[in-house]
C-alpha cells in the first residue's frame, strides 16, 4: 500500500514477519485497547484515545492487511487476528490483563482473543459491535462481494468530503496523511475484504469455546449511517435498532456485571465521533470498575478522574 505519507504517530514492531504499526499514550494499567471495525484503522479513534490516555494506558493499532501495518491476504480467520494482537502487545511491553474496545468486526475479533487468551481479558466495551448471535435476532448474515475497481473509485470520489467532514478535528499532521490514506484503493479493498466473510466468523465464535466472565459494557448505536437509508425503509430501521438493543441485552446479561447503554445520536459507522463523551465515559467506567479489583492490574500513581 504505496502512499507518499507515512504514518503520522506510533511506532513499528516486527511479529511473524510483518511490521505493525502501534501507537501507545497514557500510563498505568489496565491498558485499554481499540479494536476498529472494518475499514477502519487506529488512528480513526485519536479523538476517544487520548482521553482515555489520561487515566490509563491507551492502544491503537492497524491489523495486518490494513492501515499502515504490513500486508496480509484477507479476509482472515479470527483466532489469526487475535494470535496477532496478542504477540504485537508482548512485543510493545503492553503488559495485559486488558480492556478491549471492539468496535463493529473489532468485536468479533475482541471475543475470539478472549476465547483463546481468557487470563489476559479484563473487561470489554462493545461499540456496536459484531457478535456471534446477530441473526438469532436481526437479518441472517451473508457473504458479501468485494466490489471491483470501478465501484471503489465512485466511494473515493463520494467519500472525500466525508472523511474530510470526520477528521477536521484531527491534528494537521494526522489528519492530511488519514484522509489520503482512506481514499486509497488498496484501504477500500482492504476494509471490504475483512467484511466478505462475516458468517465464516460466526461459526469461528461459536465453535471456539466459552468467554470469561469479565465485566463489559456495550454501547448501541440507534442513529442511521447515510447508507442505511437508501438501502432500508424507515420501518426496517425502526426494527433495525429494536433488535440490536435485543441483542446487546442480552449480550450484557451473560456476564455477572454487564451493561448496556443505546445512545440515540450515534451512527454505526461512527458512534465514537458521534459521541465521543459517551464511549469515553463507557470506557472509564468500564476500567474503574476493573481498577477498583485490584489484584494483577497496576494502576497509575495518580487517582482516576472524575467524571464531570
Amino acid at each position: 500500500m504505496h502512499t507518499s505519507h507515512p504514518a503520522p504517530l506510533g511506532h513499528f514492531h516486527d511479529v511473524g514477519g510483518r511490521r505493525l504499526l502501534l501507537h501507545r499514550s497514557g500510563t498505568g494499567g489496565p491498558a485499554v485497547v481499540f479494536l476498529p471495525g472494518a475499514g477502519a484503522v487506529g488512528l480513526d479513534y485519536l479523538n476517544v484515545h487520548e482521553r482515555v490516555a489520561a487515566f490509563t494506558t491507551s492502544v491503537l493499532y492497524d491489523r495486518a492487511g490494513t492501515g499502515w501495518s504490513g500486508p496480509a491476504a484477507l479476509p482472515r480467520t479470527a483466532a489469526e487476528v487475535a494470535t496477532e494482537l496478542r504477540l504485537l502487545l508482548h512485543a510493545a511491553d503492553v503488559p495485559g490483563p486488558y480492556v478491549l474496545v471492539g468496535h463493529s468486526l473489532g468485536g468479533a475479533y475482541a471475543r475470539r482473543f478472549a476465547q483463546l487468551f481468557p487470563d489476559e481479558v479484563a473487561g470489554f466495551v462493545y461499540l456496536d459491535s459484531f457478535h456471534e448471535d446477530w441473526d438469532r435476532y436481526l437479518p441472517h448474515l451473508r457473504s458479501q462481494k468485494v466490489p471491483g475497481t470501478p465501484v471503489l473509485r465512485l466511494v473515493r470520489l463520494l467519500s472525500r468530503g466525508y472523511y474530510r467532514r470526520m477528521f477536521a478535528s484531527w491534528p494537521q499532521q494526522v489528519c492530511e496523511p488519514l484522509i489520503e490514506r482512506h481514499l486509497d484503493l488498496a484501504w477500500l479493498r482492504a476494509g471490504a475484504q475483512e467484511r466478505s466473510d462475516q458468517p465464516r466468523l460466526r461459526d469461528e465464535l461459536r465453535a471456539g469455546g466459552s468467554l470469561p466472565d469479565v465485566p463489559l459494557i456495550a454501547l448501541t448505536a440507534l442513529g442511521t449511517d447515510p447508507a442505511m437509508r437508501l438501502l432500508m425503509s424507515k420501518r426496517a430501521l425502526r426494527q433495525m435498532a429494536q433488535d440490536k438493543c435485543r441483542l446487546y441485552e442480552a449480550l450484557a446479561a451473560s456476564v455477572r456485571h454487564g451493561e448496556h447503554r443505546a445512545l440515540d445520536r450515534a451512527r454505526h459507522s461512527t458512534i465514537h465521533l458521534d459521541c465521543p463523551d459517551a464511549v469515553t465515559e463507557a470506557v472509564h467506567d468500564l476500567w474503574q470498575r476493573v481498577y477498583g479489583k485490584g489484584g494483577s492490574c497496576s494502576p497509575s500513581a495518580s487517582s482516576p478522574p472524575t467524571r464531570a
